[in-house]
């Protein structure tokens, strides 16, 4: 995120003339983000400035498109702002504490959840946050511990595949392709899934199983089981939850397939997601990227801005939460959106936290963590395998 030096490269006489300048930019800038149309001296003034005459301002705009911060697609047309421009705008207003009353009320939502499915609660919230705002949105979460797997679930793919999705008791969903030699025949799907919900449960045992069918069910329920506790044990990055990419697709900035593309490689990248949400870990606070600030995290420089805000629970940062748009956003309104959100967020799921005793933890490299829930699973080892 860079600093950006607006209005130094300006060369004005009078102080008036240099805050007159900045304030025709922000105020541009500001009608280009809600049009998105380019800005002329006439549509400026009757807006704005009406003390101020059309020649005045072009001359405005003459000096600001000097320095960098304005452009003109056609020598008879309006100006719209430069990358440099909404950089500028943001580091106007990044302590902006803005939100309208529609906003916070909409928000207010989110404080009055109370559920032991933590980590449900995160992903809800981050869609609920891509409505909201109109963005993509990604998180980073930490490993919230003493959950366990609640139900399984089997899709068949072809003959010998199929995609198992694993629901936890904190509403986290995780998919894995299992494949077997013993093949998948129409209907054994649904009793695989009583077979798995017995084994989970202890409770309804089914009846009349098939001998072919409890091998395999024990089989492709062993290898679940296994895979869960070394990815569940084995927590070396943060858990990265994403959503809302579609939004995009409502921008004009995004019809085109190229700035399209650039914008998904870098949603579509979770360690591009990582590092931006640790950078905002590591500060503390709000942070924003806007176009090539983003080329370090993505394969080209994208056409498009990110913001990031970290959550806490117990004053503690456990992850960052962050949105994807266009350059064109409303960042006033934005800052001010997440800033609330967070605070709502950080707020539930501490009370959450405590009130069901849920323990949580970081990313360690090279960790291999063991809860009780972990050690009985290992301890149960033979037992799960059939030996």
């Amino acid at each position: 995120m860079r600093k950006t030096q607006p209005l130094k490269q300006i060369k004005t006489k009078r102080a008036g003339k240099r805050e007159r300048e900045l304030k025709v930019l922000l105020a541009l800038v500001d009608l280009f983000i809600s049009t998105g149309k380019p800005i002329g001296s006439s549509t400026l003034k009757n807006s704005e400035f009406r003390d101020l005459s059309s020649a005045t301002i072009r001359n405005y705009f003459a000096h600001l498109e000097q320095a960098g911060f304005l452009k003109q697609l056609h020598s008879s047309g309006g100006r719209i702002p430069t990358e440099e421009a909404y950089c500028f705008y943001a580091d106007h207003n990044k302590d902006s504490l803005i939100i309208s009353s529609e906003d916070e009320k909409m928000l207010q939502e989110l404080r009055s959840i109370e559920s032991r499915e933590v980590g449900r609660y995160l992903q809800d919230a981050a869609e609920f946050l891509s409505r909201a705002t109109g963005t993509a949105v990604f998180l980073s979460a930490p490993r919230f511990d003493h959950d366990f797997v609640a139900d399984l679930r089997l899709v068949r793919i072809d003959y010998n595949r199929c995609l198992c999705v694993i629901v936890t008791h904190f509403g986290l969903v995780e998919t894995e392709l299992l494949t077997t030699n013993r093949g998948l025949p129409e209907g054994i799907l649904p009793e695989l899934e009583k077979y798995f919900a017995w084994r989970l449960t202890g409770l309804n045992e089914p009846e009349d199983l098939e001998e072919n069918v409890q091998t395999l069910g024990q089989e492709l329920y062993n290898e679940i089981m296994v895979r869960y506790l070394v990815g569940y044990s084995n927590f070396s990055d943060e858990d990265i939850f994403r959503t809302g990419f579609s939004e995009l697709l409502k921008y004009p900035e995004f019809n085109e397939a190229v700035s399209l593309a650039t914008g998904l490689s870098l949603f579509e990248n979770p360690q591009s997601m990582r590092l931006l949400l640790r950078d905002c870990m590591t500060n503390n606070h709000l942070r924003y990227w806007i176009g090539s600030e983003l080329g370090t995290f993505a394969s080209s420089n994208p056409n498009c801005a990110a913001i990031t805000i970290p959550y806490r629970i117990r004053q503690n940062a456990v992850g960052a939460i962050g949105i994807l748009g266009p350059m064109r956003m409303p960042y006033v309104r934005l800052f001010g959106i997440l800033r609330v959100f967070t605070e709502y967020v950080s707020e539930t799921l501490t009370k959450n936290v405590f009130r069901h005793r849920i323990d949580y933890r970081q990313p360690e490299k090279g960790s291999l963590y063991l809860g009780e829930s972990e050690e009985k699973m290992v301890a149960d080892a033979p037992k799960l395998l059939g030996k």
